[in-house]
């Protein structure tokens, strides 16, 4: 991947996950302790993210650093599917799910589903 359609991709997931907070870009600037016009460049892919604003954002959006990059070969189907599935859980137990347990729970169904036997499925 050329380094710009990187810093593109890496853009547009900032983006979604800033949209999914519901925060404007400065709302995330503020957070972030930066202008407006540096996050509209990171989302656009003019500006790179470097590794310590990366981490900071991962932090802020509840997610993986490496969730910002493209999946790799075979990983996209099984994460979007994740992603879907645990978007629609609301609450268990009569408690609030909170984007905190969705990044927990993503974490763990994707560590079980990377590791377990194929075999296992047409058991």
């Amino acid at each position: 991947m050329e380094d710009f359609e990187l810093s593109a991709y890496i853009g547009k997931q900032i983006k979604t996950f800033r949209e999914q907070k519901g925060w404007t870009t400065q709302d995330l600037a503020d957070r972030l302790h930066t202008s407006r016009v540096t996050v509209t460049r990171y989302e656009t892919g003019a500006r790179k993210a470097n590794q310590d604003m990366l981490y900071k954002m991962s932090e802020l959006f509840n997610v993986s650093v490496d969730d910002f990059f493209p999946p790799r070969d075979g990983e996209k189907q099984q994460s979007e599917t994740v992603e879907q599935a645990l978007s629609h859980v609301m609450s268990f137990d009569g408690k609030p799910v909170t984007d905190r347990d969705r990044a927990v729970l993503r974490q763990i169904a994707e560590a079980y589903l990377k590791g377990r036997d194929p075999d296992e499925d047409n058991q």
